[in-house]
């Protein structure tokens, strides 16, 4: 049976509007996908780790909560939970302030098995750290062997400019090993001063990933690949109360559409504008759930509509 395996950092998100909290929830970029994985039913484990503290129990405890296995997931005593202040704007997007340790591999997390099919959800400021690449470099390797399909997610911060230049050799390394790379036109503003996927694709990512998929918020998802490049619109979202979870939530959907679909790592390089199509409306059914509420993933018992 295939599955989705996320790995990256737990954190409580704590949401301000209008300078008052309005919701505490469990967070973190693959944290929230893998969370929206399990509550769809679709067979998954978060590969991390948090402290020992009353918000690392609640966060174990929502885990089993939502169906995320959690036997590669480690509990530290000498650690303290990581915690984010997120302030929303009038339009639902947010900016953050963050207080937490820097990441780094503790004496007991493992890797889990992989199978051939299953998905590696993985990216941000985690996979490129150094604190985190000796588990991220296990991840990779044992994830090429098996034949899975690995979803790196940039997700780099304006609070990380200044370390670009330090991490750019990591984040090639993480496009060459991967079998997609997905990231914001803002990640890549801030990376290389652009906003344009085809520019992106063909300067910064063919040479070492041959599939690219670029989200744009509420305006497109440019996917680009060896047989060219497509452009879907993002279908409107009413009632957007937060857009914390959003990309988090297209990584989500666009995973369990994989596997839905019947889609194996080597389709990837040959799928027609419709197979992409249809991938790119599970992911924004998603990722158009998670903003209609301060959760950063979808409802329980969230299901997508088919296209008649």
């Amino acid at each position: 049976m295939r599955k989705v395996i996320g790995m990256g950092e737990t954190i409580l998100d704590i949401l301000f509007k209008d300078n008052q909290p309005v919701a505490a929830v469990p967070g973190g970029s693959s944290f929230n996908s893998i969370v929206s994985v399990g509550r769809v039913g679709v067979p998954c484990c978060f590969v991390g780790y948090t402290g020992s503290d009353i918000v690392g129990r609640q966060t174990v405890d929502f885990m089993h909560r939502n169906g995320v296995g959690t036997d590669y997931f480690e509990v530290r005593d000498d650690e303290k939970s990581a915690v984010s202040l997120a302030f929303l704007n009038a339009e639902g997007d947010a900016s953050y302030v963050f207080y937490k340790q820097p990441p780094h591999v503790g004496e007991h997390l493992t890797v889990p098995p992989f199978e051939a099919g299953d998905v590696l959800l993985y990216g941000s400021y985690y996979a490129a750290c150094t604190g985190m690449r000796p588990l991220v470099m296990q991840m990779l390797e044992r994830a090429n062997q098996a034949g899975a399909i690995i979803y790196y997610d940039l997700n780099f911060r304006s609070s990380h400019r200044h370390e670009l230049e330090a991490l750019t050799p990591v984040i090639l390394s993480n496009f060459r090993q991967s079998t997609v790379v997905r990231g914001s036109a803002d990640d890549f503003q801030i990376m290389y001063g652009t906003r344009d996927a085809r520019q992106i694709y063909e300067r910064h990512i063919a040479a070492y990933c041959p599939v690219f998929i670029c989200t744009d918020g509420p305006r497109s998802v440019s996917v680009c690949t060896p047989q060219g490049i497509f452009q879907f619109d993002v279908p409107p979202v009413r009632d957007v109360v937060s857009t914390v979870g959003a990309g988090d939530n297209f990584n989500a959907g666009f995973s369990c559409a994989l596997i839905w679909e019947g889609i194996m790592r080597q389709d990837l390089l040959t799928l027609p504008r419709q197979g992409w199509a249809s991938l790119v409306d599970i992911a924004c059914q998603f990722a158009g759930e998670a903003c209609r509420s301060t959760d950063n993933y979808v409802r329980p018992g969230f299901s997508i509509v088919k296209p008649m």
